[in-house]
């Protein structure tokens, strides 16, 4: 279980799952203040999305969407100049109430935060079984011998595969949190198929097209 305040690290382009590692390199002052904080408490941040038009108060408090992921910083190497290279876990999604107001000697933002629980069914599990041998099928021609035991590997267990693919695949940044929006790994699967169908219908469309003159 999550506390109920986070740092968090919002980004443009990142979306962290539960279970999936994600490398950051740290060189703002206001995060390499937030990844020493961490290293000398729970090594805890939260990653969250930016909305759009951030650029125009990136600096400040630019709006992030409701939906994050907490990370447990697994690995790191602090750099002689003070920035960072480390690796996050996602560890649980949460939601996002509020932010703390930033002290005179805190740089970084700090969420009002509330664990959202992705446990799985027994039955939902035996489904989320079937579901992804229905995601492998849309997945495996893409890659061939050695490499797609590489990239799908059997004995991964449901839910990280899942949790997997739905952040390392080429999918858009909102594409990708609306999928970790989606109520667990299950449902997310689900979604993952049907953004699959969609992309290779217009893939497929888009060719027919391309053939008419």
């Amino acid at each position: 279980m999550l506390p109920t305040s986070l740092p968090i690290f919002p980004l443009p382009n990142v979306v962290l799952f539960p279970n999936v590692f994600l490398p950051l390199h740290i060189f703002e002052p206001r995060y390499r203040q937030m990844v020493a904080d961490a290293l000398s408490g729970d090594r805890m941040i939260g990653m969250v999305l930016l909305k759009p038009g951030f650029e125009a108060d990136y600096e400040g408090r630019p709006p992030v969407y409701g939906t994050g992921c907490s990370g447990l910083i697994t690995h790191v190497e602090r750099l002689d100049d003070g920035r960072f290279n480390l690796v996050l876990r996602g560890i649980d999604k949460f939601t996002v109430h509020g932010e703390d107001e930033p002290g005179s000697d805190r740089l970084y933002r700090r969420a009002v935060i509330t664990t959202i629980d992705e446990t799985i069914s027994s039955p939902d599990r035996d489904i989320l079984r079937l579901e992804r041998r229905r995601l492998e099928t849309y997945l495996t021609p893409h890659f061939e011998g050695a490499l797609a035991q590489h990239r799908l590997p059997p004995a991964m267990p449901d839910e990280d595969l899942v949790n997997a693919l739905a952040q390392y695949l080429d999918f858009e940044p909102l594409e990708k949190l609306a999928l970790l929006e989606r109520q667990g790994p299950l449902a997310r699967c689900r979604s993952m198929v049907e953004l699959l169908e969609m992309k290779a219908l217009l893939k497929r469309t888009s060719g027919d097209a391309g053939m008419i003159h």
